[in-house]
């Protein structure tokens, strides 16, 4: 969210898909924006497809496509028109399988939902990925309150000298927090897709002298990380976002020493007192679902955090 702070539940977070826009995004797009229409917020919304990007505005915050939802005045969830509602259907179209998948696929394509990308990865739907245009809300006061990050970076369990990845570093939020737990003689190696980003993320560690994070340009299947460098690697609230789950845990799982740990950080599903939209959470159940299919062993859970969970593994030994 840009510009000044707002409540909890007025929060939004941009979201752009790594794909060409759609008839979908449009249509719900159209649909959040009346269905949000007295909330009085600015709201722009980006999708990026590698070197084509495509923007689109409106007023009021659920053209963000963002993560939070949105409540008008009464505290009432808006409700999209039935009308428009029929307008989605009519204009969903499946999407073509991305270049580069098996066949078969592990993944299948589904009309994409107003939050989603149209594609399906064992059950799940994955998310819209966050624009750099939202890289404010990232950084926002609140989020000291709404995610306890001390209480994230209790669980990692951080000593000085380690090397660890920070995936979907984003502004580095939670890069410069790890950089002074591992010390100078240890390294935070930042990672996003988005050259925006990674900008953005410079800067920010600049200003805070954290020379020990090493910015990194990412790819939608491979971090871009040494194969077996990694102590730890987190991911707060990113990988219901990757595009190829698999082939980005893979070369994550690589990217770890023997006995290295992996962290999920997401959103709870499920769990009503979670102001976040469906797409945006993960229970843990589907979390562990898909790291099964590693070779991760679940390790323990914090629960303790006010809406998230903090879900560790440990990469097996001879892997």
């Amino acid at each position: 969210m840009l510009g000044q702070a707002r409540p909890a539940a007025l929060d939004w977070k941009a979201r752009g898909g790594v794909r060409s826009p759609t008839r979908e995004d449009f249509a719900g797009t159209l649909i959040d924006c009346i269905g949000s229409f007295r909330t009085t917020l600015s709201c722009r919304g980006r999708t990026h497809n590698n070197s084509a990007l495509r923007e689109w505005s409106c007023r009021g915050p659920a053209a963000w496509a963002g993560k939070v939802i949105v409540q008008d005045r009464s505290g009432r969830k808006s409700k999209p028109a039935l009308v428009l509602l029929l307008l989605i259907h009519a204009l969903a179209l499946p999407t073509a399988a991305p270049a580069g998948e098996s066949a078969p696929s592990r993944y299948t394509t589904v009309p994409a939902s107003a939050d989603g990308i149209g594609k399906v990865y064992l059950g799940r739907e994955i998310a819209q990925v966050m624009s750099f245009h939202g890289a404010q809300w990232l950084e926002r006061a609140e989020r000291v309150d709404e995610e306890r990050p001390e209480l994230v970076l209790a669980a990692l369990e951080l000593k000085p000298g380690m090397t660890v990845a920070d995936i979907g570093a984003g502004t580095g939020y939670y890069s410069w927090r790890m950089a002074q737990r591992v010390g100078a003689s240890g390294t935070v190696y930042a990672v996003d897709i988005q050259p925006e980003m990674i900008k953005l993320l410079e800067r920010q560690m600049s200003r805070r002298g954290a020379a020990n994070v090493k910015p990194v340009l990412g790819g939608l299947t491979d971090p871009g990380l040494p194969p077996g460098s990694i102590d730890l690697a987190l991911m707060v609230d990113v990988y219901h976002e990757f595009e190829y789950p698999y082939e980005m845990l893979a070369a994550i799982v690589r990217a770890l020493k023997p006995g290295g740990r992996l962290v999920f950080v997401e959103f709870r599903g499920g769990d009503a007192a979670v102001p976040i939209k469906p797409l945006h959470t993960m229970t843990e159940a589907q979390v562990r679902k898909e790291a099964a299919i590693h070779a991760l062993e679940w390790v323990k859970t914090a629960r303790d955090l006010p809406w998230q969970n903090a879900i560790v593994f440990r990469k097996l030994s001879g892997n």
